[in-house]
């Protein structure tokens, strides 16, 4: 496949959310979405950040404070989109992420990771249903990464309350969760007979702020900065952009051939660059009971009640 920017359809009329649109992956994502005449809303975190990546998009968009960190954000976020689009959404892009963080916990006592990465993404997606059911051809795409083939996943033991804490593992896992929720949301909207799809995607090795970040928060003080400006370099010469980076997304997001429970990503050796395409995730991604287990565990997690059941 040969795909790039160039080849997405015309989006006017069509309403578009980003989760950690304020940089990176998300960014790139907003700017393109917007430029093909999609509105788009720039889920950030930070309101200064948010209006900053604004003021970069040329089209239409407009801010939303969404911390995946804090429940009470999540569903403050979720009741302002469906209240700002009249139950009309066409594409839920669950982008944002942290990667390699120190031992933290969410607002709600997550371990940051699978709290950010899985449980507030999953929490945002349920509530937002009814406004992708008034969406034309919806979809909501997950991002996952070539990490969630580096771990395990303990359903029991999530938020690392019983395991040693490892940053690495509770990464690979929070992406596995990432692709386990994916494919079991579309295995329940194919059951429900919901016209919506949901589909996954990752962007290999891509020079994001992801890398930068775990850094500068694993090696506090001054060494921090002289670190973060080493991985940098480092992420220079071994990434690809933003720019391809985040196509398999945004192919995910448009493309008219896409499949409810199809995987994209780079199609280059290791699936770490190259064209967007159809990639094949690990085995324990796709095993229905594992993803029927973690669904229920995140609806007892996070409080909200799973669209569809």
């Amino acid at each position: 496949m040969t795909w790039s920017e160039a080849d997405l359809p015309d989006l006017g009329g069509r309403t578009v959310l980003i989760t950690g649109a304020n940089s990176g992956l998300g960014l790139r994502s907003a700017q393109v979405l917007a430029g093909k005449g999609a509105h788009v809303f720039v889920g950030a975190r930070s309101l200064e950040r948010g209006r900053a990546a604004i003021a970069s998009i040329d089209g239409a968009a407009e801010l939303l404070e969404l911390d995946l960190a804090d429940l009470a954000s999540v569903r403050k976020a979720a009741a302002e989109v469906r209240e700002r689009t009249g139950d009309r959404l066409d594409v839920l892009m669950n982008n944002a992420g942290v990667m390699g963080t120190p031992k933290a916990t969410t607002a709600d006592g997550f371990e940051l990771q699978i709290g950010t990465n899985h449980l507030g993404h999953a929490a945002l997606t349920w509530l937002l249903m009814p406004a992708l059911r008034g969406g034309e051809n919806a979809r909501v795409v997950t991002l996952s990464s070539i990490a969630h083939r580096g771990g395990g996943l303990d359903v029991d033991d999530l938020n690392f309350e019983r395991r040693g804490y490892n940053a690495a593992a509770a990464y690979g896992q929070s992406k596995l969760a990432n692709l386990l929720f994916a494919f079991e949301l579309n295995r329940r909207l194919i059951a429900a007979g919901d016209p919506v799809i949901s589909v996954a995607a990752h962007p290999g090795m891509t020079e994001t702020d992801l890398a930068v970040n775990s850094a500068r928060l694993r090696v506090p003080g001054p060494l921090g900065g002289v670190v973060s400006k080493v991985v940098s370099l480092g992420n220079k010469l071994i990434t690809q952009s933003v720019e391809r980076g985040a196509l398999p997304q945004l192919y995910a997001a448009t493309a008219p051939d896409v499949q409810g429970g199809e995987y994209f990503g780079p199609t280059g050796p290791g699936e770490i660059f190259g064209a967007p395409g159809r990639v094949k995730p690990r085995a324990a991604a796709v095993n229905p009971d594992l993803g029927r287990t973690l669904w229920q565990r995140t609806a007892d997690l996070t409080g909200v009640s799973p669209d569809p059941e």
